[in-house]
């Protein structure tokens, strides 16, 4: 099955592109398509118990089985939130 695969920050950088296309076995699952990435660009190894994954937009798990024509995204971890405060005064 052909599916489009979208990654984003660090991942894409990785990789050298923001968007790859893939086949993949029939009865693959995004974790499948997470591994065809790792093994073509093993940087993206150190990544897959931190990242989080979409499926045709929603959030799934690696689990999740994939259908043709479907468009898998893998996402590094969002950091921030602890900096500087700003006042009005």
């Amino acid at each position: 099955m052909h599916v489009r695969i979208r990654l984003f920050a660090r991942l894409r950088e990785i990789a050298g592109d923001a968007e790859l296309h893939r086949e993949l076995p029939d009865d693959a699952t995004a974790s499948t398509a997470w591994h065809a990435l790792t093994a073509q660009f093993p940087g993206l190894a150190p990544y897959e118990r931190l990242i989080s994954c979409a499926v045709n937009e929603e959030y799934a798990k690696l689990s999740t089985p994939l259908q043709e024509g479907d468009e898998v995204a893998f996402l590094p971890p969002v950091s921030g939130g602890g900096g500087r405060r700003f006042t009005t005064d």
